[in-house]
């Protein structure tokens, strides 16, 4: 059932798991939903869609987490294989009681429930909307997302 890393029926969902636990876990909001969409042939995304409910923290706004959201993670398919080791053959451990809400572990060298594993954000947290626009205007985020 869709077990090709490079497809985003499933990876992207790994991969907007661990955007959304990261975003709360770092403190920029309390809660976190994220949605990504992609074209057929084309590996940037077309949109990521955050919605933290109001509940966004520091004075951050939606727009400002969805750009550090942009900046900190390249979504397209070979990178998220690539980023959540799911190029490593795990199947068999996962098939069973979910994929989501599982203890992140490393057994025999292979890494299991990668996405688990929020990314620390924490430094955006004392950053103010200005200093959010101008770090993505630095960044290479266009090498990773369609705008």
């Amino acid at each position: 059932s869709g077990k090709d890393p490079t497809k985003v029926d499933r990876s992207a969902a790994y991969i907007c798991r661990q955007m959304a636990k990261s975003v709360v876990n770092s403190g920029l909001s309390a809660r976190c939903l994220v949605q990504l969409s992609y074209a057929i042939g084309v590996a940037k995304p077309l949109s990521l869609f955050v919605e933290t409910y109001g509940s966004e923290k520091n004075g951050l706004s939606v727009d400002d987490i969805t750009n550090v959201l942009k900046m900190e993670f390249d979504c397209r398919p070979g990178a998220i294989a690539q980023s959540l080791a799911l190029c490593e053959p795990k199947y068999q451990e996962t098939a069973a009681y979910c994929h989501f809400g599982r203890q992140a572990y490393t057994k025999d060298g292979i890494k299991f429930f990668e996405w688990e594993n929020a990314k620390d954000l924490a430094k955006y947290t004392s950053m103010n909307s200005d200093q959010v626009s101008a770090a993505l205007k630095a960044s290479n985020y266009l090498a990773k997302w369609v705008d």
